[in-house]
């Protein structure tokens, strides 16, 4: 029972730590989504329709 006492308070950061990074990589990836719809959108009305990356900002 030591060994669970020992180890619990470490598993418990680790799945916290866990589920924050899911968190933060679900809501980059919801963003870069959305950013691509909203500039493909935009192409659409500017009559660029689909255009290859250029790789510049």
């Amino acid at each position: 029972m030591e060994y669970v006492a020992v180890l619990l308070p470490s598993l418990v950061v680790g799945l916290l730590f866990w589920f924050a990074m899911k968190a933060v990589f679900n809501a980059d990836k919801s963003e870069r989504q959305a950013e691509a719809r909203a500039q493909a959108e935009a192409d659409a009305r500017a009559g660029l329709g689909d255009r290859p990356d250029t790789g510049q900002k």
